[in-house]
């Protein structure tokens, strides 16, 4: 049986390239950037070859790239270190409604720390509710956290005007912004989208899984998680992934160099797919407005559980998701799901399809088939 995968929001599959490049450095190639013989030097010129290809990418200075072990780890050390770093300013915290799991624990830690934790609200259309957000906004405030993509939904987050309203309010605070979800596919700049520092993950766009990066505005002033012999501008120490890292500066070097094209393309799939849930009766998109991804679909299905309709999508090879993998693992309400509104019989009837830059239009006519059929055999039995 042929399987359609359309769950790359979860991750996606290691391209060819990004797999020829790191291979060498599980071989021959096998150096601790630290030592000082060949091997070694080697290794650490591969490494800054990759943090030179994400600098490009994110127009900041090489210096200002710190490599991590994942999207996860990137989250915790910019919401952890920001307001550790600035404990003697201020306490006070705020979240975007619909933050991924790594900065919602990362805030609740801060909170036990003794830190004002508040969360912003989504307006009607999905969107940051920007006068709530400017209304939370204090001159105490030391770190504001606001994804640019939903994992889930597929929203793109007004970043741009939350940025102007943290610079207007909250002159002291840090901005960090999750983009792990919408690197590859949205400028993600820091300088572009006003903040401080991004977040990036290598497996969301064709890279290695266990790699990740903080990308800095300007100089970083923030408490390490991980301390040891200094690497990584002595914000993660720790003898560097470089397969992981080489991995990562090829991908993100394929996915800048074809973003254009891959982007106009999903867009294409998207509406494609739109086009199979418009024929389903009582199903709709949740897409109220704002921005959306071209890459994710976040469909409310009424006639089922997600779980029940993704084991009959299973059956007939084609993958999606439901909401957060991370969330999913814990068979759990969706926060994102619940902050749009949904109750939680709704919230447990999204199913996510999400592409990326090697899905084809036969994977979404053969993908949007098969959710018809699952979707009216379970309506003709339930009703």
């Amino acid at each position: 049986m042929t399987i359609v995968y359309l769950d790359h929001a979860a991750t996606t599959p290691l391209s060819p390239a990004v797999r020829a490049a790191l291979q060498p450095h599980l071989d021959a190639e096998f150096g601790n950037p630290s030592s000082r013989h060949p091997l070694g030097v080697r290794a650490a010129e591969h490494v800054a070859r990759a943090r030179e290809q994400l600098s490009r990418a994110l127009l900041v200075p090489a210096r200002r790239i710190v490599f991590t072990s994942g999207g996860t780890e990137a989250c915790n050390l910019a919401v952890l270190g920001f307001a550790r770093a600035a404990r003697a300013h201020g306490r006070h915290v705020l979240i975007g409604a619909s933050e991924h799991a790594c900065v919602r624990e990362a805030a609740a830690a801060l909170a036990r720390e003794g830190f004002e934790v508040e969360h912003a609200r989504l307006a009607p259309n999905g969107d940051i509710d920007l006068d709530d957000f400017a209304l939370k906004l204090r001159a105490d405030t030391v770190l504001v956290a606001q994804m640019l993509a939903n994992n889930e939904v597929g929203t793109v987050y007004s970043v741009r005007r939350a940025a102007q309203l943290v610079r207007a309010r909250a002159k002291q605070a840090k901005l960090f912004v999750d983009c792990v979800q919408a690197f590859g596919k949205l400028d993600c700049a820091p300088h572009e989208l006003g903040a401080d520092a991004v977040a990036l993950s290598a497996h969301k766009l064709h890279g290695p899984k266990g790699v990740g990066a903080l990308a800095f505005a300007d100089e970083p002033r923030l408490t390490p998680l991980v301390y040891g012999g200094g690497q990584e501008l002595g914000l993660r120490a720790g003898t560097e992934n470089v397969a992981g890292i080489v991995g990562f500066g090829c991908a993100v070097e394929i996915a800048e160099r074809e973003r254009e094209q891959v982007v106009e393309r999903l867009h294409e799939l998207r509406a494609r797919l739109c086009e199979f849930v418009a024929s389903l009766r009582g199903a709709r998109v949740l897409d109220r407005g704002a921005a959306q991804l071209p890459s994710l679909v976040a469909v409310l299905i009424p006639s089922a559980p997600a779980e029940v309709l993704m084991h009959h999508l299973e059956q007939r090879g084609v993958y999606v998701g439901s909401g957060s993998a991370c969330q999913a693992s814990k068979n759990a309400l969706s926060p994102t799901l619940l902050a749009l509104g949904l109750n939680e019989h709704e919230a447990r009837r999204v199913l996510r399809f999400s592409m990326a830059a090697t899905t084809t239009r036969d994977e979404i006519e053969v993908a949007g088939a098969a959710l018809l059929e699952v979707a009216r055999e379970l309506q003709a039995v339930h009703g």
